[in-house]
C-alpha cells in the first residue's frame, strides 16, 4: 500500500513574504496543495493522509467545495483527514455538515475512531480537535485494534498545549505508521514508524529548512518512508560577516550575491556580524535592495581604535570608561559592553 502524508497546509494563511511575494503566497499554498493531489493521481497513490491544519482557520464553505473538487478528480486515491488546532471543529464549523466525495473520509469526532478501507486491507485511526488547545496526552494509550492488515494513526500535536506526544508510547502502539502533524519541520519521531511531514509550504519566517511531504509504502509488514521537498520557496537565515573596510553599498552587493547563489525565489533574513567602520550607517530601505528580504538584523559593532580614543579623552568620561575595561577579552560580554558604551558616549557628544 502506497501513501502520501501531508500536514499543516494552512490554506487561507497569509505568509510573511516581503514585497516581492506577499500578494502571491496565499495562492501558492493552494497551488502546492493542488499539485500534491495531482501527484497522487499521476502516481496512482493508494492513500492521501492529511494530519490536521489543512486550513489556517475555520474553512469557508466555498473553500471546502474547492478542496473537495480536487479530491473528486482522484480515480484511485482514498483521502483521510483530521482537523487540527487551527481548523478545529467548532460548533458552527462547515466541517460538521459538508458532504464530501465518496473517496474522502474525514475523522472529525473528538474521540478516537477508525475506518477500514477493505480493498486496501487498511484501517486508519484518528480524531480531531474540538478546541484550539488540548493539554492531555490523548495518544499515549491509543493502540492498533487489528481491524486490518495495515493500521495507521493520524495524529496532530506535540507540544505542551497541543496534545503532548510520547515517542515511546507511539512505539508501543502497534501501528504500522503514525502520520503526524502540527510541528512544521519534517522529522522522524520513531524510526520507520512515526514522522512529522512538516508544513507543506513554510508560512512563518522561522519555518526554515526544506518543506514538502512524506511518501511511504507499507508492504509485508515493513514501512518505508522518505521526505520529498516540494515547497515553492524556502525561508533562509544567513549570517554575513562585516569588516571595517566594507561600505554600506558593498554590504548590499554581498547580500545580493548571496541571494543569487541560493535562489531569488527564496525568502531571507540576514544577520550582520563583525566589526564595521564606526562611521558606517545603514540608511537605505532594504526592500529597495531586494523584495524578498524579510529582515536584516545588525549585530555589528564599531571597529573603534580604543587606544587612540582613550589617549584623546584621558580627562573625560569616555577615557575613564575605556580604562575600566582594560583587561576585557575581544568578543566577550565585557567587550560588547565596551563597544556599546563607547558608541553611546560618542553619539552623546556628537561623534568624533
Amino acid at each position: 500500500m502506497r501513501f502520501i502524508h501531508i500536514a499543516d497546509v494552512h490554506l487561507g494563511a497569509e505568509p510573511e513574504a516581503g514585497t516581492a511575494y506577499s500578494k502571491r503566497r496565499p495562492d501558492e499554498l493552494w497551488e502546492t496543495f493542488s499539485e500534491v493531489v495531482s501527484l497522487c493521481e499521476q502516481e496512482q497513490t493508494d492513500l492521501l493522509l492529511i494530519a490536521g491544519d489543512l486550513f489556517h482557520r475555520q474553512p469557508l464553505l466555498r473553500e471546502l467545495k474547492e478542496v473537495d473538487y480536487l479530491f473528486s478528480k482522484l480515480t484511485h486515491t482514498e483521502v483521510v483527514l483530521i482537523a487540527g488546532n487551527h481548523d478545529h471543529i467548532r460548533k458552527d464549523s462547515y466541517y460538521r455538515t459538508f458532504s464530501w466525495s465518496e473517496n474522502v473520509h474525514p475523522l472529525f469526532g473528538n474521540r478516537p475512531q477508525y475506518l477500514v478501507l477493505e480493498h486496501l486491507d487498511t484501517a486508519v485511526y484518528g480524531f480531531s480537535y474540538e478546541a484550539k488547545e488540548i493539554l492531555e496526552p490523548r495518544y499515549d494509550g491509543l493502540c492498533a485494534q487489528k481491524k486490518a492488515g495495515i493500521e495507521i494513526l493520524l495524529a496532530h500535536g506535540g507540544d505542551a498545549k497541543h496534545i503532548p506526544i510520547n515517542g515511546n508510547a507511539l512505539k508501543r502502539s502497534g501501528f504500522d505508521y503514525v502520520a503526524l502533524g502540527h510541528i512544521h519541520k519534517p522529522q522522524i519521531v520513531v524510526k520507520g514508524m512515526a514522522a512529522y511531514a512538516g508544513a507543506l509550504e513554510p508560512t512563518d519566517k522561522n519555518d526554515t529548512g526544506k518543506h514538502g511531504f512524506i511518501r511511504g509504502e507499507i508492504r509485508g509488514g515493513e514501512t518505508r518512508i522518505s521526505f520529498v521537498p516540494f515547497a515553492k520557496r524556502e525561508y533562509l537565515h544567513l549570517a554575513l560577516n562585516v569588516d571595517k573596510m566594507m561600505t554600506a553599498r558593498s554590504v548590499m552587493d554581498r547580500i545580493l550575491e548571496m541571494i543569487k547563489e541560493r535562489g531569488a525565489e527564496n525568502l531571507y533574513k540576514f544577520t550582520l556580524k563583525g566589526f564595521r567602520d564606526p562611521e558606517l550607517i545603514f540608511e537605505r530601505e532594504w526592500d529597495e535592495v531586494s523584495g524578498n528580504i524579510l529582515e536584516i538584523v545588525d549585530e555589528t559593532v564599531p571597529a573603534y581604535d580604543f587606544r587612540k580614543i582613550r589617549e584623546e579623552n584621558r580627562s573625560n568620561l569616555i577615557g575613564r570608561y575605556i580604562e575600566s575595561f582594560e583587561d576585557c577579552v575581544p568578543e566577550s560580554i565585557e567587550w560588547q559592553a565596551l563597544c556599546e558604551g563607547v558608541q553611546a558616549l560618542m553619539e552623546s557628544r556628537g561623534g568624533m
